[in-house]
């Protein structure tokens, strides 16, 4: 007698705050029912990784998300000039502009300055105990996970130390803001990231035209001198571009590092591989960003109609895209809820795929991989504390928000 068929849950399931700590339950439902469409077929739910790969490579799926069905009417005919929203023509000038800051040669120069900072960072942390067996305590979150990369690509935009605390509060409204509608449809944290948005562009305005006026060896100088067939970015660009960089260059690699630490704790069989050969640090990263991905789901919005198997998406429907299903997929992936650092789940689709694949990857996999082989080889001990895990109430960049690790002691790098 054949196992029934798991019912389908409701995609509003993925909004009860009991979900957050584990959504892959009903992740997996929504992957075995998918495709299939709500409110009226303007929103397409697509769960498996063949067919989001698919999307994400279909030039037909569009990320002008503010032109979808559901997009509200004021929003429709505006036009973001983030490239992250953006389709060729625009989005291929704006991308090819800044790329270069994040050629893989660009990026592997800045290894030594990730290792020292990660160093300084767990350093100081071990300079907190008072050096009695068991009496460590390392906040993942707040002394390591965040400060690193928030330093780092701060330090490549030219941004100062002293201003770096002030953008832990937009940032976070925000990163909250992308949540879809049927996940927070909270008025308030959209009036929290239009503020977030204006001060950013306050900051960044002013920032700027310090630049023009004398410029530095940094990426702002270097996106204000960006020419790309004699087009510049515009002001408009130029800060919508830099606003991107900084959330995008350290949030996701906030949760990307938390999520590592967090499933090496508790599975210390990889925690132990990998304190054994700090060679499998690329490995599990790899393995995290499909187990526990920083981007659990995007979305793309269908142009001239467009099929997902048997579903029709007309022209303007939201194709929901759960990457995080997709990292579980037992079509691709054996054992999918198994975490293995040796897996080399390279076809994962955490950073999207196609136009859009993520520009900062190859830094995100740098720092986390710095970050968790420091952690393995220089964190003597590590316990987690259960109490002290909480996380984020945000399900799309999902990560913890506090992780509380004991340790017995810091080694010396």
């Amino acid at each position: 007698m054949s196992a029934p068929l798991p019912t389908r849950p409701a995609l509003a399931a993925l909004a009860d705050p009991a979900v957050l700590p584990d959504p892959y339950p009903v992740l997996a439902g929504l992957r075995h029912a998918s495709p299939f469409a709500e409110a009226g077929g303007a929103l397409v739910v697509v769960g498996r990784h063949a067919d989001c790969s698919r999307i994400l490579r279909d030039p037909r799926a569009s990320s002008e998300r503010n032109r979808s069905l559901l997009a509200p009417a004021g929003m429709r005919e505006q036009r973001a000039p983030s490239f992250l929203s953006l389709d060729p023509p625009d989005h291929t000038r704006l991308r090819r502009l800044v790329s270069k800051a994040f050629a893989p040669r660009v990026i592997a120069a800045l290894a030594p300055r990730i290792i020292e900072v990660c160093g300084e960072l767990l350093t100081a942390a071990g300079a907190r105990a008072d050096g009695a067996a068991g009496a460590g305590e390392l906040e993942v979150v707040s002394q390591l996970a965040y400060p690193l990369p928030v330093r780092i690509i701060s330090e490549m935009l030219g941004v100062p130390a002293a201003d770096h605390a002030r953008f832990a509060g937009w940032s976070a409204s925000l990163a909250h803001s992308l949540q879809p509608r049927f996940l927070d449809d909270n008025g308030g944290s959209q009036a929290a990231a239009a503020q977030a948005r204006l001060e950013f562009a306050d900051y960044f305005r002013e920032l700027i035209s310090a630049r023009r006026a004398r410029a530095d060896d940094d990426l702002l100088s270097e996106l204000i001198r960006a020419e790309d067939d004699g087009q510049r970015l515009s002001e408009q660009e130029l800060i919508a571009t830099c606003v991107l960089l900084l959330v995008a260059g350290h949030e996701t690699t906030v949760g990307l590092i938390s999520n590592a630490i967090l499933a090496l704790l508790r599975h210390p069989d990889q925690l132990a591989a990998l304190r054994a050969d700090p060679g499998l640090a690329e490995g599990a990263i790899e393995e995290t960003l499909r187990y526990d991905a920083p981007v659990q789901l995007t979305s793309r919005v269908a142009r001239g109609g467009m099929r997902v198997g048997p579903v029709a998406a007309p022209d303007g429907a939201v194709l929901l895209l759960l990457l995080a299903a997709a990292g579980r997929d037992p079509e691709v992936f054996a054992e999918p809820d198994s975490f293995d650092i040796r897996r080399g789940a390279a076809n994962h689709l955490a950073f999207a795929a196609g136009p859009h694949f993520c520009l900062g990857a190859p830094l995100a996999r740098l720092e986390a991989a710095i970050a968790v082989r420091a952690f393995a080889t220089r964190v003597e001990k590590p316990e987690m504390d259960p109490a002290g895990l909480a996380y984020k109430p945000n399900l799309n960049l999902r990560g913890p928000s506090r992780l509380e690790v004991r340790f017995a002691a810091i080694r010396r790098p």
